[in-house]
């Protein structure tokens, strides 16, 4: 993995996320803390990789919005 300014660019919007780009040219991004249990048993993964920054964008939002559903589906069974 390689400093890349298109990466770095992304961190600002993800808060949260380490974003990163391989030397092939892939985007990776990971969690900084993991997902609770429930989040991750709901299935939302703590690294995602993409082509381009859009659909590394998507992934994480992807995730993150997993994560927003199992949570609110843990607040509304209390």
């Amino acid at each position: 993995m390689t400093y890349d300014r298109a990466a770095a660019s992304a961190r600002p919007v993800f808060a949260g996320w380490r974003i990163m780009r391989s030397d092939a040219g892939r985007f990776w991004a990971t969690r900084e803390r993991p997902f609770p249990r429930i989040v991750e048993d709901a299935g939302a993964h703590r690294t995602v990789d993409a082509d381009d920054l859009v659909g590394l964008c998507q992934a994480i939002a992807e995730q993150e919005g997993i994560a927003e559903q199992a949570c609110r589906v843990v607040r509304t069974a209390q």
